[in-house]
């Protein structure tokens, strides 16, 4: 109830900020706050019913971590959902990426529950985490075409280009989270690794969203509070870990950017915003390809980041030199969205409804069409 009433304190002080910008800071401190002060008692309370994180057996450098309190992800999505609750305007945009991310936290939760039951590192069977996620990315398609009145075509940046998809938008939409989602999950395989690039990656979302110049402010609202709890889960997630995320945060992490590209309308530019994540997903498909066709392994383990472990580099230099690379991708991706997207200054449009503005002259975008083609901008 303490946090809960210092978020309603920090709305009050917002409402006597003239600055959009502070509104977003305040939740932004406020979820960092609230996860650095909550964490403790958490991660006690982890200890004593023994939820330990369960190593696997090949990874011989990670024995001492077995038995490290997990499911720390409860503690970011709680620090993520009350700052945004109490600050936000509950536009339909940021309703979208709220919802999804609690609904992906709450299948990684599932999932980290049955790992814990089962004391082993399997949880649940992967169709059903798919089936899942499909139903997150229908609801999302139906919040984000018929509540934000966004365009069911994707935007080909840095090219002034867009695909008009119609109905098959639901599948990419699928695509995106289920690529994110999983992505992140493979990167959360060091202390430190996922969280901090996590938060790289939504402050760049935070970047891009405040660069369009709308008076609309609560996606920078929700990408902040993401950012926000994520860099607080670093103080007791850093290198050696006092409590691992968990599917449960990872999901949540991997839902929150799949969200975020959904709304902006960068879900192709993901691929370098989200560099690492790609990285890290590519050397697992390579690996798994290579194995099965040449009988050879390219790297010595994969995700990438364990190769890198067998090579006798420190987990604090891999996750330092990973953070270097995911900043210097949300960099380039932050600036091909500024060269693609033209600065809505003093504007009432939302950001949801950017895809709208600049889709091509003579169409209605929110409105369903037989065309399914491929045309560039005028």
């Amino acid at each position: 109830m303490i946090y809960i009433a210092a978020a309603h304190a920090a709305a009050h002080a917002a409402a006597h900020v003239g600055s959009e910008a502070g509104r977003v800071l305040l939740a932004s401190s406020a979820a960092l706050l609230m996860c650095v002060f909550l964490a403790p008692r958490f991660i006690d309370f982890l200890r004593h019913r023994e939820f330990g994180q369960h190593i696997q057996e090949e990874l011989l450098a990670h024995q001492a971590k077995k038995g490290t309190p997990t499911m720390g992800g409860i503690i970011i999505v709680t620090a993520f959902a009350i700052p945004y609750l109490c600050l936000s305007t509950r536009d339909w945009a940021s309703l979208g990426v709220f919802g999804a991310t609690l609904a992906c936290a709450a299948l990684g939760l599932a999932d980290d529950y049955t790992k814990i039951v089962k004391r082993r590192s399997l949880g649940l069977r992967g169709r059903t985490k798919m089936i899942v996620l499909l139903l997150i990315s229908v609801g999302l398609w139906w919040v984000a075409t018929h509540k934000a009145h966004m365009s069911d075509s994707v935007s080909l940046r840095p090219f002034h280009a867009h695909m008009y998809l119609g109905p098959a938008y639901i599948f990419f939409i699928y695509l995106v989270f289920a690529g994110t989602t999983n992505a992140v999950n493979l990167t959360d395989g060091l202390d430190g690794l996922a969280a901090g690039c996590g938060a790289i990656a939504l402050l760049t979302y935070m970047g891009i969203t405040f660069a369009t110049g709308t008076k609309d402010h609560d996606l920078e609202l929700v990408a902040g509070c993401m950012c926000g709890a994520c860099i607080g889960f670093l103080w007791f997630n850093s290198f050696p870990a006092s409590v691992f995320m968990g599917d449960t945060g990872s999901l949540a992490i991997g839902g929150a950017i799949a969200g975020m590209a959904v709304m902006t309308n960068t879900e192709i530019l993901l691929v370098v915003i989200g560099g690492i994540f790609v990285i890290e997903a590519l050397s697992v498909i390579v690996q798994v390809f290579s194995f099965r066709i040449f009988h050879k392994r390219v790297f010595k383990m994969a995700p990438i980041h364990h190769h890198f472990v067998m090579e006798a580099w420190s987990e604090t230099k891999i996750m330092l030199r990973f953070w270097i690379v995911a900043a210097a991708c949300g960099a380039v991706g932050f600036t091909l969205y500024q060269v693609s997207a033209p600065t809505l200054k003093n504007s009432d449009e939302p950001v949801a409804h950017i895809a709208r503005s600049q889709a091509p002259t003579g169409r209605q975008v929110p409105e369903r069409r037989p065309h399914r083609g491929f045309q560039g901008s005028t």
